[in-house]
């Protein structure tokens, strides 16, 4: 509706995870470092963690389009699963062939085996992605330790990388899964943008929809800051509606009385 009014070439605070609008901070750098270690390294598990809105599942699609072109991925995005749901899963994910109907934890597990060492033969890595783990029952999380068995005597021949809340970290640190937290081979917890960042955020994407000017003053983007807490996704929605409400008003820029009333619609009344 307001794209036009702005001169955008395309709505700038889309809350889907397009890796164009990936804003690259210090922290989101080192998240992505992480996670090409895991992919890179000698298998076992990497762990990225952070709260709703801190872009996990934005860096992660930036990562998907940074693999070597010999992985083999399989990205599952609701793991809400029973152990035999997760193995079909990853079967399916991977293309691997099992007969219809059937709900065999050993045979998903040997098709999946069979599969790893077939691909190593073959000089290809293999790459499993968990988005939103801390989903995962202690159940499901064992017998992914299980599926990281197999190995030669340089490295493991599946590498999984679980993405998740701050509370996933409060789960694998229970006894029950002591073993699986010591295949752990990198850690991560993305947390909030400073008041800097969120400025160089807004301005890097309204760069990518086409904006070459200046839509928000310092101090509407200091009072965005703080009303967003530093989250990437609140600050997308934020803005969306703030822009909204400028166009609404015919204005070019949004100031701070149309922020904190956009705020107020989108979090309610306090």
């Amino acid at each position: 509706m307001y794209i036009e009014h702005f001169g955008l070439k395309e709505a700038p605070f889309s809350i889907a995870p397009d890796p164009r609008y990936l804003y690259m901070s210090e922290r989101h750098q080192e998240a992505l470092a992480h996670l090409l270690y895991g992919v890179r390294g000698e298998g076992g598990f990497v762990l990225l963690t952070g709260e709703v809105g801190t872009g996990k599942t934005t860096v992660c699609r930036c990562l998907l389009e940074q693999l070597p072109e010999d992985t083999d991925v399989a990205f599952i995005l609701n793991p809400k699963l029973t152990a035999s749901e997760l193995l079909a899963t990853v079967c399916d994910e991977l293309r691997i062939g099992y007969p219809e109907g059937t709900t065999s934890i050993k045979l998903f597990v040997d098709r999946i085996n069979a599969f790893l060492l077939d691909a190593h033969a073959r000089g290809r890595h293999t790459v499993l992605i968990i988005d939103e783990a801390q989903n995962l029952s202690s159940e499901v999380l064992e017998q992914l330790r299980l599926l990281t068995n197999l190995e030669t005597n340089q490295r493991k021949l599946l590498q999984i990388i679980l993405l998740g809340q701050p509370e996933l970290r409060d789960i694998l640190a229970r006894p029950e899964l002591r073993q699986l937290a010591q295949r752990i081979t990198a850690r991560y917890h993305l947390g909030p943008l400073s008041q800097a960042e969120i400025a160089a955020y807004v301005q890097h994407r309204l760069k990518v929809a086409g904006h070459r000017g200046v839509l928000f003053a310092p101090a509407t983007l200091r009072k965005l800051a703080r009303l967003s807490g530093g989250i990437p996704r609140m600050t997308n929605v934020l803005c969306d509606r703030a822009l909204l409400g400028t166009y609404v008003q015919g204005k070019t820029q949004v100031d701070k009385r149309v922020l904190i009333r956009a705020a107020s619609e989108v979090m309610g009344e306090r």
